[in-house]
C-alpha cells in the first residue's frame, strides 16, 4: 500500500507576515533580517518576498550585498513573537488533520494522511483544504509535496511555489527527479556536489541508472542513502520528534566588532532564550553545552561543558556560558560573533522523575 506523506513549506514565511499584518508591502521586495545601514550593515538575510527574489536575494547572503543588488527594497528586522505566533496556529492546524505530524521548522511540517486518504485524488483534495484553512485562520499560503516518502515529498513542496501543491506517485517518481540537479537531493550541497561532479554525477538520474553496489564503491554509506532518496526507497517514519538530532544552537553576528561586555551579556541572554522557548515546547534535555565566539580577523574558538544527567535550565545554561566565556574576557581583540550550543539531547516524558535523579 502507497503513503501519503505530506511536506508542508509556508511560503517566504516572514515576509509572509509581515506582508499580511501591512497590506501595502504586496507586490514589492520585503527583506527581512539585520539593518543593511546603507550597504554597510553585518548580518544576512533571513529571508526575503518573492519579488525581492527577481533581483538575486535570498536566504543567507549578506545583507550588505543585498542593499547592492536591491536597495529599493523593504527592509525590516525579525519579529520572532509575531512569527512565532503565526506559525503555532499553523502547525495545531496540520496537526489536526493528522495524528502522524512532525514539525521540523518554524515555517515547515510532514504530516501522514496514510489511511486518511484512500488514493491520491483525495490526497490532492486534502491538500487543498489545508491551504484553504490556513488561508482563511492564519493569512499566509504555504506550498505541499505529497509522495510516498518524506524526501520525495520534501522536493515536490519546491516545485509549485508559491501556494502550490504537487503530488508525485510512486511510478512517476524517477521522471519526476531524473533531470533535477543533483543538489536537489537533502544533503547534497555545493561543496559535495563538486565531489559528485568529478565523479560523473550531475544530475539525479545519474545517481538512479548507477547500480547500487557502485553508489556504495564509490561513496560508501552515503552512497546507499542517496541512492535509495532517489530510488524513492526512503522508509523514514513521520514522527513528532526527530530522536536522530544531535544538537540545538543558534548565533548572532554583531553589527560592529565589539568588545563591550554588556553588549555581548544581552546577545547571549537573547540567543538562550531562543533555544529554549524551542526546548522547552519540545521537552528536550541535554548534557553538553557549548560555547561559540569569534574574534575579528574571523580567529574562532569553542570551549564545553557536560553534566552527568541531562538538565533543561536556562538560567545553569547562561551561568556556564559566562563561566567558559570568561577564559576570552581579557582578549585583546573585539568580539564579531557569539554562540551556544546544547548537545547530547533527549527528550523526556517524565521531568518528575528526571528531576528527582539529578539529585540521588
Amino acid at each position: 500500500m502507497s503513503r501519503f506523506i505530506f511536506h508542508c513549506d509556508l511560503d517566504c514565511f516572514f515576509a509572509a507576515v509581515e506582508i499580511r499584518d501591512n497590506p501595502e508591502y504586496k507586490g514589492k521586495p520585503v527583506i527581512i533580517g539585520a539593518d543593511p545601514k546603507g550597504g554597510k550593515g553585518r548580518g544576512v538575510v533571513a529571508t526575503c518576498s518573492y519579488e525581492a527574489r527577481k533581483f538575486g536575494l535570498h536566504s543567507a547572503l549578506p545583507i550588505s550585498k543585498a542593499y547592492q543588488l536591491c536597495p529599493h527594497g523593504i527592509y525590516l528586522r525579525p519579529s520572532s513573537s509575531k512569527y512565532s505566533e503565526a506559525s503555532i496556529k499553523v502547525m495545531t492546524i496540520l496537526h489536526s488533520y493528522s495524528p502522524s505530524f512532525q514539525q521540523v521548522s518554524i515555517d515547515e511540517a510532514y504530516i501522514d494522511v496514510t489511511g486518511i486518504c484512500n488514493n491520491y485524488e483525495e490526497a490532492t483534495a486534502l491538500a487543498l483544504e489545508i491551504q484553504k484553512e490556513i488561508y482563511q485562520k492564519v493569512g499566509i499560503t504555504l506550498s505541499i509535496g505529497c509522495a510516498p516518502t518524506k524526501s520525495i515529498a520534501k522536493i515536490a513542496s519546491d516545485q509549485n511555489k508559491p501556494n502550490g501543491i504537487t503530488v508525485i506517485k510512486p511510478d512517476e517518481i524517477h521522471s519526476f527527479l531524473y533531470n533535477m540537479d543533483i543538489t536537489r537531493i537533502p544533503g547534497i550541497g555545493k561543496k559535495t556536489k563538486k565531489y559528485y561532479n568529478k565523479l560523473g554525477f550531475y544530475i539525479i538520474g545519474d545517481i538512479i541508472k548507477t547500480p547500487l553496489h557502485i553508489m556504495i564503491e564509490k561513496f560508501g554509506k552515503y552512497g546507499k542513502w542517496v541512492w535509495e532518496i532517489a530510488n524513492g526507497l526512503d522508509n523514514r517514519e513521520v514522527k513528532e520528534f526527530q530522536e536522530e538530532r544531535k544538537s540545538i544552537s543558534k548565533e548572532r553576528t554583531f553589527y560592529e566588532d565589539t568588545g563591550d561586555f554588556n553588549l555581548i551579556l544581552s546577545k547571549f541572554e537573547e540567543i538562550n532564550s531562543r533555544i529554549h522557548t524551542y526546548v522547552e515546547k519540545h521537552n528536550i534535555y541535554y548534557r553538553t553545552i557549548t560555547l561559540k565566539i569569534r574574534f575579528e580577523g574571523f580567529l574562532t574558538f569553542t570551549r564545553s561543558k557536560s553534566l552527568n544527567y541531562p538538565f533543561q535550565d536556562k538560567e545553569k545554561v547562561m551561568t556556564i556560558i559566562l563561566s567558559l566565556y570568561n577564559e576570552f574576557s581579557k582578549y585583546p581583540k573585539k568580539v564579531r560573533l557569539i554562540g551556544i550550543k546544547l548537545s547530547n539531547i533527549e527528550k523526556q516524558k517524565n521531568k518528575k522523575q528526571l528531576q528527582i535523579l539529578q539529585f540521588s
